[in-house]
């Protein structure tokens, strides 16, 4: 049982619809936090992504979980919904204690293994206006609200670490670019929330099982070690619970000041804090990868999870 570390605590999670930024915020629920989950596919509508998940399912399961679930529609490239959000949180709840900067959607508007000169402009100046824009956007709106208490924490949450980015093309130069800005704007809000005693930590799940990637091997995540026939590597895959582990233990942790600017992996903390993925395992996604995935050694998760 999740113990209820966040209870009087207030979290919003930007781009909680489904996948990470949804298991983010039951985690944190779980933990006792009041939850904002916001996004663009509610009942009424879809958003470009058109799956079936929505903000109101993401909010019930926290408020199953233990916490508060509140769902908002909010287009986050939209500065003045940004702000009708954060005005909505403060006069609710009079506080913000932890921001989660998960909204991406660029899945598909990406293009791999191509060169510049052979992808679209438009998808891809789209695909970082969704992973990038809308980080800075809320961060402008949001911020001013969690630096009212000393304290808040700061999640940007993207895919793969600084380290690895740094040495590792990331398959098309607009993904490249987003995944390694994310990266980079938790580094620069460690400087802007340093002062108020704010932490800000780049966080990166592994080969991550959401409802998108559990569909494209077409497994469920009861049966989902029946894609590693297809691909032998999945084995060291994890569930978006783990990262949703991964930041209640953040949120939890008094001393969390020590991660402030840092990049870390759901792996990575689980060796720090002691979660383990819904199946009791700790998968360390990124160590494998550049251990034995990207060597192109045979797929063998002894060790690893």
């Amino acid at each position: 049982m999740t113990k209820q570390t966040m209870n009087g605590k207030v979290a919003l999670v930007a781009g909680a619809t489904r996948g990470a930024g949804r298991q983010i915020a039951v985690q944190l629920g779980a933990a006792g936090a009041t939850v904002y989950a916001t996004g663009r596919s509610t009942r009424d509508r879809r958003s470009e992504m058109n799956r079936p998940e929505t903000i109101e399912e993401t909010a019930e399961l926290v408020t199953a979980a233990g916490g508060r679930g509140i769902a908002v529609a909010v287009d986050h490239l939209v500065p003045e919904q940004v702000d009708r959000l954060v005005r909505r949180i403060d006069d609710e709840q009079g506080r913000l204690d932890v921001l989660v900067n998960d909204v991406w959607g660029g899945d598909p508007l990406a293009t791999w293994h191509q060169p510049v000169w052979e992808q679209p402009l438009d998808k891809g100046f789209r695909l970082l206006r969704l992973a990038v824009d809308t980080h800075i956007v809320t961060s402008h709106y949001a911020m001013p609200l969690l630096i009212r208490r000393p304290g808040g924490l700061v999640i940007e949450v993207g895919d793969g670490t600084t380290a690895y980015n740094e040495t590792n093309y990331r398959l098309s130069v607009f993904y490249d670019l987003a995944k390694v800005s994310v990266n980079r704007l938790a580094f620069a809000w460690s400087q802007d929330l340093a002062p108020h005693q704010g932490t800000a930590v780049a966080l990166t799940p592994g080969w991550l099982r959401s409802e998108m990637m559990l569909d494209n091997f077409g497994v469920t995540e009861d049966n989902w070690h029946d894609a590693t026939a297809q691909e032998p590597h999945f084995a060291i895959s994890e569930s978006p619970a783990y990262v949703g582990r991964a930041v209640a233990a953040l949120a939890g942790d008094p001393g969390r000041a020590r991660w402030n600017g840092k990049s870390v992996s759901s792996g990575e903390l689980a060796q720090v804090y002691g979660f383990t993925d819904l199946d009791g395992s700790r998968p360390d996604a990124w160590r494998y990868l550049v251990e034995v995935q990207d060597p192109g050694r045979p797929a063998d998760v002894t060790g690893y999870r």
